[in-house]
């Protein structure tokens, strides 16, 4: 069988694409090379506890909020979604300074945040004021032709983030304050866009939201979607080479020797890792690939999942964000190394997930290791990082260590062993604001029929990936019909 649409990797972009084309009509199959499908938003378990690996929170889910007629449209909004504290949904502890709160709402949140800096409410309004642009801009650029040099997403792409909050804030405490919940990101100061930082802080502003379950209801029910609507999901089936023939992509050929055929082919995978799969290729040149394999990836993820003891912790509807650190710009470098971490509270009940930020660097004596087969040292290295995690956490749960029952870790080696991700990285490629034309990237690639989706392009995190997906689409269905899909 010859599909209309075929998808490499079913991480969240590869499913939302697969769903979207398939109820408009495209016969679509998506190939998975692990055993589950999901990628990061995949959960697993371990002595029947469930654990998620990157779905933690979202925002902008209420109506004429970012997330919401996507979702609406995809039936992911059927899903059982739990409203974060208002007050506060995210909390931050800088040393030697008093708990801040995120609150629902522009408007509460720039109350809150006066509060404590009372001097600069005003360049606050103008930073939600930027927040509300920006989101907005962005669905116009999916739905309408605005010219490059009249978007304001693209000037917000080539305005440098640190330099922007330090031009419109005096106050430093308050700049970290505003960048304390970005471990969602990497707040990297040479090349930070201000897009991406105005990206991860806007939405869940707006509203934030933990699924009352694991990361697998999301995954599974964009499974079914496809399914529903005659497409396939197949695991097992690791894409080792696409054909190109007559400058097109003919078929993908699996390591199992199945062999596929599609009139359009699109790539979940890292835009270098999605190069190495067309082999010989006559339009994909020696210098499109050295620029996406040396595109620099962002930092990777230390993640410490928790099992708590029956009823030792209670539950917390918010996210905490613990630094050893008054500059929480500092994390992406060498020295600052377990100076911050993020707290989620799964609403599944008695544990908790602590991330903190790990540089490629730490990995490299483990690099040509394999999962399970790291050695004694991996271990010892891994029970360090695990106290240093657990050494900041207790500052705001002190109870912490004496309620563990057991303790699950992972490694940027973790990341990139389970989902072909080059250097583990969290957030994708580095984007740099000095940059952007070479960081950013579009769906399209020098083959016709070869499309890339998926958090290295654009945007990263949930909804990133989702605005993204919307733009993949629309290279084969055309923004008109994106626009009736998303405004209906």
């Amino acid at each position: 069988m010859k599909y209309d649409i075929l998808i490499i990797g079913s991480g969240l972009g590869g499913l939302e694409c697969g769903a979207i084309l398939s109820r408009q009509g495209q016969s679509v199959l998506v190939l998975e090379q692990q055993h589950q499908p999901g990628g990061c938003m995949q959960s697993y378990k371990r002595k029947g506890v469930t654990f998620d690996t990157g779905l933690h929170y979202v925002g902008g889910l209420d109506e004429g909020q970012p997330l919401h007629t996507t979702f609406k449209y995809l039936g992911l909004l059927d899903l059982p979604w739990q409203r974060l504290d208002s007050n506060g949904f995210d909390r931050i502890y800088l040393p030697h300074s008093p708990e801040f709160r995120f609150a629902e709402g522009y408007a509460e949140f720039v109350n809150v945040m006066a509060e404590h800096f009372p001097k600069e409410k005003q360049a606050l309004q103008e930073y939600v004021d930027l927040l509300r642009k920006a989101d907005d801009d962005q669905l116009t650029a999916i739905i309408s032709p605005t010219p490059p040099e009249l978007s304001l997403t693209n000037r917000l792409f080539s305005t440098n983030a640190w330099e922007w909050l330090h031009e419109h804030f005096n106050d430093e405490l308050l700049i970290n304050v505003l960048s304390g919940t970005s471990l969602k990101m990497e707040l990297h100061k040479e090349t930070l866009p201000l897009f991406t930082f105005l990206h991860g802080n806007s939405s869940f502003i707006q509203s934030s939201w933990r699924l009352k379950g694991d990361g697998n209801m999301l995954v599974e029910h964009l499974v079914e979607s496809i399914k529903r609507n005659g497409g396939k999901v197949i695991c097992n089936s690791k894409v080792t080479e696409l054909q190109e023939d007559n400058s097109k992509i003919k078929y993908a050929l699996c390591s199992n020797g199945e062999r596929y055929e599609a009139e359009t082919f699109i790539s979940n995978l890292h835009p270098a890792v999605t190069c190495q799969l067309v082999k010989d290729s006559t339009l994909i040149k020696g210098i499109y690939r050295k620029r996406m394999t040396r595109l620099e990836n962002t930092f990777g993820m230390f993640t410490v999942s928790i099992k708590l003891r029956e009823g030792s912790i209670p539950y917390f509807n918010h996210n905490k964000f613990i630094y050893d650190t008054l500059n929480v710009w500092n994390l992406s470098e060498s020295d600052n190394d377990g100076k911050g971490i993020l707290i989620s509270c799964p609403t599944n009940g008695n544990q908790i997930d602590i991330l903190m930020p790990m540089l490629w660097e730490e990995c490299i004596p483990w690099t040509e290791t394999t999962i399970a087969h790291r050695g004694a040292e991996y271990e010892a290295f891994k029970a360090r990082k695990t106290e240093q995690c657990l050494a900041l956490a207790e500052q705001q749960i002190p109870e912490l260590r004496g309620s563990i029952e057991a303790i699950y870790t992972s490694t940027p080696l973790t990341y990139r062993d389970y989902n072909n991700t080059p250097n583990g990285s969290a957030y994708g490629i580095r984007k740099d604001a000095a940059m952007p034309m070479m960081t950013i990237l579009t769906p399209r690639t020098p083959v016709p029929n070869l499309l890339m989706t998926g958090q290295n392009l654009m945007l990263h995190g949930l909804h990133g990936v989702t605005m993204t997906s919307l733009f993949t689409c629309a290279e084969i269905l055309g923004k008109e019909q994106i626009k009736l899909m998303i405004q209906d």
